[in-house]
């Protein structure tokens, strides 16, 4: 049993699901909320709404939807915000529905093969996953947006005249074709006898099977240990985490609203490389490589003084630097801040989370509803090709399993000249065509 959300660690053990969503990726519903283009800088702006999965009291969802509506062409986006809402399109409280994680993870396809299958191939040979720029091994983070509760309050917004690049003809193989797929987890906590403990993913409170710690494989395919006390592995789907006694609740169906903007590439955008780091990282070298070995996850152990805050950290070597334009994390309800240093020891962003106070949605009492994010002025701050960073997240000390400290940077490797800061004055920068 190898949870979804540590994507792709085991391709192989995809392929019978992958045969299944094959035949349904032109069936998906999609749903286009609204469709919107601002004359004066090019600027469109569309709302979709994902598939829907059903979720009831205590019971976990944790599903991928693939060939998700995007938009298409040679494009350069700006933004990609998510929520979850139900059928009627109300947003939906964390205390009802904990929003573990979303991520969107971009892969081409092999369409020809696809058209033309033969019965000896494995499917999933059409599909080649395209990872951010990031260090983490494997499959393991690789998608390039991606939040969880402080999703609603936290901004993706790239700025002028920087965007992420996608659908360049030249970088995509003929016969191939650049999709994005969503995996989402979601904890539906209504009734719940331990709301934190579930959303958490406390193993002993989940119905785990009676064989569970001898069949599931850690992150690195071992045995899981009886030292795994909470995390990815004990919220898989349709696990049902404990109720109070004589609590009923309905059924019901949500999705994912997202409102992806974007411009046309043309001649004064920049594109931006997306790289997510990885407190957890536990880098080390075999003389000839950097290996790197992301954790994703970690458990804040019991402690009794709880004056000091609990430190996770890892120094990692970037191949290829850039200028910092953004700056940001991942992280979960108990975070205090998270802080990503230079090698000289600056302080490149520190990113804090905004708790809510109320009952209303965005402002859900005790849950982290938001990041803070970092926007230097491009070109005050340069990582250089090779520096080893560190990344530190910090949560309160007191025991936490399933803690995430994800850190996501937006590097660039040229700043605006002359040239392209008087194209965007005269409004010149016009879209460019094949």
């Amino acid at each position: 049993m190898v949870p979804q959300c540590l994507f792709w660690n085991n391709m192989k053990s995809a392929s019978i699901a992958m045969i299944l969503l094959l035949s349904l990726l032109s069936l998906l519903p999609r749903t286009i909320y609204s469709v919107y283009q601002d004359p004066r800088n090019f600027m469109k702006t569309n709302t979709f709404v994902s598939e829907s999965f059903e979720v009831g009291p205590g019971l976990v969802a944790v599903k991928t939807f693939m060939n998700i509506k995007f938009p298409k062409g040679h494009i350069g986006v700006k933004s990609f915000d998510v929520e979850i809402v139900d059928q009627e399109g109300n947003s939906i409280p964390l205390y009802e529905t904990y929003f573990h994680h979303w991520f969107a993870i971009k892969y081409l396809v092999n369409t020809t093969m696809l058209q033309n299958p033969e019965p000896h191939l494995d499917p999933i040979k059409a599909f080649t996953f395209k990872r951010n720029e990031g260090t983490c091994n494997g499959y393991l983070l690789p998608h390039y947006w991606g939040f969880g509760g402080e999703s609603r309050g936290t901004s993706t917004n790239i700025p002028d005249p920087f965007a992420l690049e996608l659908g360049n003809p030249a970088k995509i193989p003929d016969g191939h074709e650049e999709q994005w797929l969503f995996n989402v987890m979601a904890i539906d906590t209504r009734g719940v006898e331990d709301r934190k403990g579930c959303s958490e993913c406390r193993c002993d409170l989940f119905n785990l099977p009676k064989d569970f710690y001898n069949v599931t494989k850690d992150i690195h395919g071992e045995p899981l240990t009886t030292d795994y006390k909470g995390g990815l592995f004990c919220c898989q789907d349709n696990l049902q985490c404990k109720l109070r006694n004589g609590f009923q609740g309905p059924r019901r169906k949500l999705s994912l609203r997202y409102k992806i903007r974007w411009v046309d590439w043309n001649k004064c955008h920049i594109p931006v490389r997306f790289y997510i780091l990885d407190s957890t990282d536990k880098v080390k070298s075999n003389g000839l490589e950097t290996i790197h070995d992301c954790q994703t996850e970690y458990t804040i152990p019991e402690n009794h003084n709880g004056d000091f805050l609990h430190v996770q950290k890892a120094k990692i070597p970037i191949e290829k630097g850039g200028y910092l334009i953004y700056g940001t994390a991942h992280m979960h309800t108990g975070a205090v801040n998270a802080t990503l240093y230079g090698q000289d020891g600056r302080i490149l962003c520190t990113t804090t989370p905004k708790y809510g106070t109320g009952n209303e949605v965005g402002n859900e009492n005790g849950y982290a509803v938001g990041m803070s994010v970092c926007y230097p002025q491009p070109g005050s701050i340069k990582i250089n090709d090779g520096e080893t960073l560190t990344v530190e997240s910090r949560y309160k000390n007191e025991f936490r399993t399933g803690a995430m400290g994800h850190f996501y940077i937006y590097l660039v490797d040229q700043l605006p000249n002359e040239n392209i800061q008087n194209l965007i004055q005269n409004n010149l920068c016009l879209p460019i065509t094949p």
